[in-house]
């Protein structure tokens, strides 16, 4: 569904919803899919701006270390003699990696854990540099240098990761963690107003947002298929499923981003789409949101704009959400342009 001119012609993106896409040779929208640790923690890789950016601020042993894979001399580094109880977090962008509690004393000459913070927040890779067959540990989110992992370590893991302390800033208890260091306040929201592609595309060009995912909810039948839900017999409407950090979106932000592009006036339909499925409901995975929700549309049927209309669109409890087929998803970013063009 391309919305071009979305404020104009939100008919010509949902009608696009009713055709299967064919293949684009237009570039993708390079909207970036944030990927969240088990621990809850964004670890999407940082574009390479935003590691330049963060680098500035590095000492010059740090940026041997982290940016050029450098080591530094076994029994030098400053964190090698700490027994504290606290977090090692990365230098360069402050994701945690280790905890004090995975530390033990190697014999080595550099600061070495049994087990990393999270699985996730690490990445094994192969390393043949100097004549040695190795594996090297980068840090997840800025690809940062960090050391090397061996099979020579304690239990329960028998991993050593061995880290230079360059590459770490120690963190102890009770000393609040930086903002950069902690898990995402991950919510979800549900939304459908129409062809699901427009949506998805409005919810994933929001800062805050981490991924929106094109789907069926409100409905009768379990998994339904596109075809089965254009029919109008299952009940369904087309919805997008938003995961968004609320430390940095509000779910009113994200409503008044919603309406401010379809409308809360016309029953089952947007644009030239109608039919149940393409109806406009605020879906609430909670008592809160629901409540948020039935504000928000009370406020917006007060706005000048929809004087002598009614706001048909209505705040239901969240049901189980259907993902749809994989050509539905990510419509914008396969096949190119947003729904502002």
């Amino acid at each position: 569904m391309s919305m071009r001119q979305l404020a104009v012609t939100l008919g010509v993106l949902v009608a696009a919803c009713q055709h299967v896409p064919a293949a684009h040779a237009s570039p993708p929208s390079g909207y970036v899919h944030h990927k969240i640790s088990a621990s809850g923690y964004d670890v999407t890789p940082l574009p390479p701006a935003e590691v330049a950016r963060l680098a500035r601020g590095l000492t010059a042993e740090q940026r041997a270390v982290l940016l050029h894979a450098g080591t530094e001399p076994a029994f030098c580094g400053g964190l090698l003699e700490n027994k504290k109880p606290g977090v090692y977090i990365s230098a360069l962008g402050g994701l945690p990696l280790f905890r004090s509690s995975a530390k033990f004393e190697s014999g080595t000459g550099w600061p070495s854990f049994f087990a990393p913070f999270d699985p996730d927040h690490v990445i094994e890779k192969p390393d043949n540099s100097g004549g040695m067959e190795r594996v090297e540990i980068l840090d997840a989110r800025s690809g940062g240098h960090l050391g090397h992992v061996f099979d020579d370590g304690p239990r329960p893991t028998g991993k050593r990761y061995c880290l230079n302390s360059a590459a770490l800033i120690f963190v102890p208890d009770g000393q609040p963690l930086p903002p950069q260091s902690h898990p995402v306040n991950l919510q979800k929201a549900y939304f459908a107003g129409g062809c699901f592609w427009g949506v998805e595309d409005l919810m994933q060009r929001t800062p805050g947002v981490l991924e929106a995912t094109s789907g069926y909810m409100g409905g009768r039948t379990a998994r339904p298929g596109y075809h089965q839900v254009s029919s109008g017999e299952t009940g369904h409407a087309e919805s997008v499923e938003v995961e968004f950090d609320a430390d940095r979106v509000s779910y009113h932000d994200l409503l008044a981003v919603l309406f401010s592009k379809i409308d809360p006036t016309t029953l089952n339909r947007q644009g030239p789409d109608e039919g149940s499925q393409y109806r406009s409901v605020v879906f609430a995975a909670d008592a809160e949101q629901r409540r948020v929700a039935e504000q928000f549309l009370r406020q917006l049927a007060k706005e000048p704009r929809f004087a002598g209309r009614s706001i048909v669109t209505t705040v239901e409890n969240a049901k189980p959400f259907w993902p749809a087929e994989d050509y539905h998803q990510d419509y914008h970013e396969k096949h190119g342009g947003t729904c502002e063009q």
